[in-house]
């Protein structure tokens, strides 16, 4: 529950300092004109596209619902994050046990080896001195 009021109370406070300063009446109802950019109809001569501001009326419940949308979305976005970040705290603690295993492995398999050619190298001095022995 605390979460939810804490959501509210960002709402509110974003709400408090709304960013869309410009509020006309239409038809008695209260709309907000925001600016949107829109491509000039004008071809010009510079190789950018050039944009000039164009504006939108968008009732205020249509604002109010936008910015509550957003808000929950963003919510919702942090929410998954921390899930994600956990996930992956647990997939690091996997791997490195399964890597310590193969190190482990491959440890023992390297002193497998080495005793192996311990023994070879060991027969060959003693083929090679009995060699010498005999002559």
């Amino acid at each position: 529950m605390a979460g939810a009021l804490s959501l509210f109370g960002a709402l509110r406070r974003s709400f408090s300092k709304s960013s869309c300063k410009t509020v006309s009446v239409i038809d008695n109802k209260q709309m907000v004109l925001k600016p949107m950019l829109e491509k000039s109809d004008v071809v010009s001569s510079s190789p950018s596209n050039s944009y000039r501001p164009r504006f939108s009326a968008i009732s205020i419940e249509d604002a109010a619902a936008i910015k509550i949308q957003a808000h929950f979305r963003g919510h919702l976005a942090r929410r998954a994050f921390r899930a994600l970040r956990s996930l992956v705290k647990l997939q690091a603690l996997v791997r490195g046990v399964c890597v310590r295993r193969q190190a482990r492995i491959a440890v023992h398999c390297m002193q497998v080896l080495v005793r192996l050619q311990v023994r070879v190298r060991a027969r060959q001095l003693l083929s090679s001195s009995g060699h010498a022995n005999l002559s």
